[in-house]
C-alpha cells in the first residue's frame, strides 16, 4: 500500500489532468545579440541601437514575467529570432520540458512553442513569396492522457501588405485541415494579423481591399457563413469544415488583444473546429477564453508596448500585443443554455437566430428614411435597418424578429415582419433618455434627449467630456465652435467609438 500510494503522490500532475490552458503571445521583436544580418534595423546589437547586454536582459526578464504569471500550459510564441531563444526561455522557466519551432533561415523572426504536456512530431506548412519572406505555420503535435491533438501556430503578414497575402496562409493552412479526420482535435492560434470580423473591417483601409471583401480568416477558414460569424450550431448542422472564434464571447469593447491608432483590434486569434466540441478527446472549454492584462500590460487603454524611438532601444515595457489564452478539458461540457428571448435586450445576448422569434409591444421611437429605434417599456431599445414603411413612429407592434445582426458594433434587426399592431402611444417621448451614461455599451440604441454642449470637428463637448457625433446629413453640420442642443439622437457604436446620431436638422437647437 506505502508503495502504491507513493507512485501516485510523485505521478507528473498533468498525467492526472483533465484539463489544459492554452495561451498565445507575440512578444514583439525578441532578438538575441548575435549579428546575422537578418536583424531589424533597431535590433542591430552594440550599435548606436542601444540593442545591448541591458536592454536585451531586461526584454528577457519581461517575457519572463509574463509566461510566469500566465502560468499557462502550452504557450504559442510570435516574433522570437531563433531557436537558441526558446531554449534561454525554457531555462528560465524549467516548467516547459518541450519546446519547438520553426523559421526560414533568411527570415527575421521565427515562432514556437513551450509546453508543459509532451511534443511528439512538429513540421512546417511553407507559404513562400517571391519577393517577400515571411513564416511558416508551424504544425507541432501533442499527446497528454493518450489523447492527440494538434496546434497550429500561425503569423500571417503584417498589413503592410493587402488580404491576398494573408488569403495564401489561409488556402495552405485550409488545404492542410481538410487532409485530417473530421474528428482529429486540432486548434488554429496565432498571430493572424486579422480581425475575428475582418469581413466588415477590411473595408476601413483600401488598399488592402484587392480581394474583393473576401478575407482569409473569415472566408477561406470559414469563421464567416450565411452573413454571420460562426456559431456552434453552426458547425454542429453544416458538413463544411467551419472554425468557431471565442472572441465572440467577450463583450465587445472587451474584443482587442492590440491597438492600431487608438482603435481595437483582434490580430490574434484561436479558431476552433467542430472536434473540439464533440464528446471525445479535448473539449474547448466554452467561455474560458480570456485577454490576459494585468495593470503592468495594459492601463489607462494603453498597452505597455516594448518602447523604441527612432530606432533607439529604450529598455522598457513588454509588447504591443496582449497575450490571450484559453481553456481544454475532457470532462463533457454543459450544454450552454439559449437564452429564452422575449424581450429586446435577449438579443443583445446572442449573435444570430436560430428560429424567429416573437417581441410584444415595441413601440416606434424613431423612424428616418431606412432607419427605426424600437424599444420596450423596461427593456432596451433597438435599430431596425430597411423595410420599415409599414412602421410609424409612436406607435406598437408586436414584431416576430427573423433575424439580427452585429454590424461593426451595433446590435441591429435586419429582418422582421408585423405580427400585430397595438395602436399609438401618445407619451412614445418619455422612453427618450435624459440622465444616462453615454459611455457605457449597454446603452447603445437608446434614444438621448437635451444634451447641451458645443460642436468641434466632429465631437459634442459637454460636462468636461467629449463624444463622437454624426449627421446622417452633412448639409446640417453645425459650424465649429457651436453651442447646441441635440434634441433627439440614437447612442450608436461604430468601429469601436461610442457616438451621437442625429437624424433630422429639427433635433438641432442653437443657443446664442
Amino acid at each position: 500500500m506505502i508503495r502504491v500510494f507513493t507512485f501516485l503522490f510523485f505521478l507528473p500532475i498533468l498525467l492526472l489532468a483533465k484539463e489544459f490552458s492554452l495561451a498565445s503571445y507575440n512578444v514583439e521583436n525578441f532578438f538575441d545579440l548575435n549579428y546575422n544580418k537578418t536583424e531589424y534595423k533597431e535590433y542591430k546589437p552594440n550599435t548606436n541601437t542601444n540593442w545591448n547586454k541591458k536592454t536585451f536582459q531586461i526584454k528577457l526578464n519581461n517575457i519572463v514575467k509574463v509566461l510566469k504569471d500566465l502560468d499557462a500550459d502550452i504557450v504559442a510564441l510570435q516574433e522570437i529570432e531563433n531557436k537558441e531563444l526558446l531554449k534561454l526561455l525554457q531555462k528560465k522557466l524549467p516548467r516547459y520540458k518541450y519546446i519547438s519551432f520553426s523559421k526560414y533561415s533568411n527570415a527575421s523572426v521565427g515562432l514556437g512553442f513551450l509546453s508543459k504536456i509532451e511534443i511528439v512530431d512538429e513540421k512546417a506548412i511553407n507559404i513562400k513569396f517571391s519577393n517577400k519572406i515571411y513564416r511558416p505555420i508551424l504544425e507541432t503535435t501533442f499527446k497528454l492522457n493518450n489523447n492527440e491533438f494538434k496546434i497550429f501556430n500561425n503569423h500571417w503578414p503584417s498589413k503592410r501588405v493587402a488580404e491576398s497575402f494573408r488569403i495564401k496562409f489561409a488556402k495552405k493552412l485550409f488545404d492542410r485541415l481538410e487532409n485530417l479526420p473530421r474528428d482529429y482535435d486540432y486548434i488554429l492560434l496565432g498571430d493572424f494579423n486579422s480581425n475575428y470580423n475582418e469581413y466588415e473591417t477590411i473595408f476601413y483601409e483600401k488598399r488592402l481591399n484587392n480581394t474583393n471583401g473576401v478575407t482569409g480568416i473569415n472566408h477561406v477558414l470559414n469563421s464567416f457563413i450565411n452573413n454571420h460569424l460562426v456559431t456552434v450550431n453552426d458547425m454542429k448542422d453544416s458538413s463544411k469544415l467551419l472554425h468557431y472564434n471565442p472572441w465572440l464571447e467577450l463583450n465587445i469593447p472587451e474584443r482587442f488583444s492590440s491597438k492600431f491608432r487608438g482603435r481595437n483590434i483582434t490580430a490574434d486569434n484561436f479558431l476552433l473546429p467542430i472536434s473540439m466540441f464533440d464528446t471525445k478527446g479535448f473539449i474547448y472549454k466554452q467561455n474560458s477564453f480570456k485577454v490576459f492584462k494585468p495593470k503592468y500590460l495594459y492601463k489607462n487603454k494603453r498597452i505597455n508596448r516594448w518602447q523604441v524611438k527612432n530606432r533607439v532601444q529604450k529598455g522598457t515595457g513588454y509588447s504591443d500585443h496582449l497575450p490571450i489564452i484559453a481553456k481544454f478539458t475532457t470532462k463533457p461540457q454543459k450544454k450552454i443554455e439559449v437564452p429564452n428571448i422575449k424581450m429586446i435586450r435577449d438579443l443583445y445576448k446572442i449573435e444570430k437566430l436560430n428560429e424567429s422569434i416573437t417581441l410584444k409591444n415595441c413601440i416606434v421611437l424613431l423612424k428616418h428614411q431606412e432607419f427605426a429605434i424600437i424599444k420596450q417599456k423596461n427593456s432596451r431599445a433597438i435599430l431596425i435597418y430597411k423595410n420599415i414603411e409599414n412602421l410609424s413612429e409612436g406607435f406598437s407592434y408586436d414584431l416576430k424578429i427573423e433575424q439580427i445582426k452585429t454590424f461593426k458594433g451595433l446590435k441591429e434587426v435586419i429582418d422582421f415582419e408585423i405580427v400585430n399592431y397595438n395602436g399609438k402611444i401618445l407619451e412614445y417621448k418619455q422612453l427618450y433618455k435624459k440622465d444616462l451614461n453615454l459611455f457605457n455599451i449597454k446603452n447603445q440604441n437608446e434614444i438621448i434627449t437635451d444634451i447641451k454642449g458645443t460642436y468641434k470637428k466632429g465631437y459634442l463637448y459637454f460636462d468636461n467630456k467629449k463624444i463622437a457625433i454624426y449627421f446622417k446629413n452633412k448639409s446640417f453640420i453645425p459650424k465649429n465652435g457651436s453651442s447646441i442642443i441635440i434634441k433627439r439622437a440614437q447612442l450608436g457604436y461604430y468601429v469601436n467609438k461610442i457616438q451621437l446620431v442625429v437624424f433630422n436638422k429639427s433635433d438641432i437647437i442653437y443657443v446664442n
